[in-house]
């Protein structure tokens, strides 16, 4: 399956961040065709392209904004999640950073097609470079009269607010978002209301990722057809794979979703030399693991769900049989239990408990019955909090212990991790 570069075609040109740029490459056209368009018409378009959210969940981006209540008086909004913070995922920093240009025009036409005046970014604030490179797309977007007052004289108004936020992983959920938004911290809330009738200060509002807005341009641009023609039925078109880890050439791979990691591994330069997969993520460190013999399932969101994990943001994390699956799920559950805003109990507690256990099991304590309980605590943690944070932290560990429930057993047997530190390039990048 050949690779697909749309979003990123041009991320290598120079200068690619600019106006000029972005107009070379039929940039705003199709924001000048959405606004001869009526706003349900560019409704209807997405959700006939079957665009899906690329975000984690994979909610068709088209019905979300459906949602949106039409025969109101409220102010709609329409907010950006660019909280980029799963680990593992690093796809739409990238974007921003070499194409801003392509985020600003799909803000415009989603937001035209909700009828919402004001529309917010709201991205991580460590990324300060990118925050600048927004900043100034914004800028240019305001001068080119893509943005302001009367827009392309159609008499449609808009405001574009980049919003950086303060690091906390709990605001990359989107009911956590728009209480940080309005200022109070950033805790998800129960639901109902959903966001689509009460978000952004009570009033309607959607809610999206970077990737599956900067999707909407092309669509416009080329038609469902064209966006059809890559992907799957159920999971159409294009998206952005992350590979890390231990392979040969890391980055992003711009592919038709149902690819498999075997076909990517091949543009990737495979595993790096001398060493094989053991393990892997699909979609970030947040959803169950797969091993080797995964390795021909479909990318889409029906063949990752179909083999028991999730396509989430799509970030493919590689390990090879030099790390220790016990040490690196140590890793993720400490940085679950560090981000936990602490609303809910399942959640607060369970996470602790499961950072003692799986300390003391990493260095050569503990015993079968701590397996037993590992177990019982992330299925009181999974489905049972407020977001899926707790679903997150759960899921590393429950298909670890499926998969190798051995090398937990060796670390208390043998007294200690079984794989000499020195010979980890995990345990080296983690003490360097």
């Amino acid at each position: 399956m050949p690779l697909t570069p749309v979003l990123s075609r041009y991320w290598d040109d120079p200068q690619s961040w600019t106006l000029d740029t972005y107009h070379r490459h039929d940039g705003y056209e199709a924001l000048r065709k959405a606004l001869k368009m009526q706003p349900d018409e560019v409704i209807d378009t997405i959700k006939d392209s079957g665009l899906r959210g690329r975000g984690g969940a994979g909610f068709p981006t088209g019905v979300k904004w459906g949602f949106i209540p039409q025969d109101d008086a409220k102010p709609h909004y329409l907010v950006v999640n660019a909280d980029e913070s799963e680990p593992g995922t690093c796809k739409d920093i990238p974007l921003m950073l070499a194409t801003p240009h392509a985020l600003v025009e799909g803000v415009i036409i989603a937001a035209y097609a909700i009828r919402s005046s004001h529309a917010f970014i709201y991205l991580r604030g460590e990324v300060v470079p990118v925050l600048r490179r927004l900043q100034a797309a914004v800028s240019e977007a305001h001068a080119a009269g893509y943005l302001g007052r009367n827009i392309l004289g159609s008499g449609y108004d808009l405001d574009l607010v980049v919003h950086a936020g303060a690091g906390a992983y709990i605001c990359g959920e989107e009911t956590a978002q728009l209480d940080s938004l309005e200022g109070r911290r950033g805790q998800p809330r129960l639901r109902p209301p959903f966001p689509a009738v009460a978000g952004l200060y009570a009033c309607p509002t959607v809610v999206n990722n970077v990737e599956s807005i900067a999707s909407v341009p092309p669509i416009l641009r080329n038609g469902i057809e064209w966006f059809r023609s890559m992907g799957t039925e159920k999971s159409p078109g294009f998206t952005l794979y992350s590979l890390s880890g231990h392979v040969t050439r890391p980055g992003q791979y711009e592919a038709p979703l149902g690819i498999t990691l075997r076909e990517l591994l091949e543009y990737a330069g495979g595993m790096r030399a001398g060493h094989q997969l053991k393990f892997w993520t699909p979609g970030g460190s947040s959803t169950p693991m797969f091993t080797d013999e995964h390795l021909d399932v479909p990318l889409d969101y029906e063949g990752v769900g179909a083999a028991g994990s999730m396509l989430g943001t799509k970030a493919l994390q590689l390990f090879d049989e030099t790390t220790c699956v016990v040490r690196a799920v140590l890793r993720w559950t400490e940085f679950y239990a560090h981000e936990s805003c602490g609303k809910c109990t399942p959640c607060r507690e369970g996470t602790y408990w499961l950072v003692q256990i799986l300390q003391r099991l990493e260095s050569g304590g503990g015993s079968e019955s701590d397996l037993e309980k590992l177990l019982d605590i992330s299925d009181s943690i999974l489905g049972k909090s407020f977001c899926a944070l707790g679903d997150g932290a759960a899921s590393p560990i429950m298909s670890s212990l499926k998969y190798f429930r051995d090398e937990y057993v060796a670390h208390f047997e043998q007294g200690g991790c079984p794989f000499d530190p020195h010979q980890s390039t995990l345990m080296a990048g983690v003490h360097a």
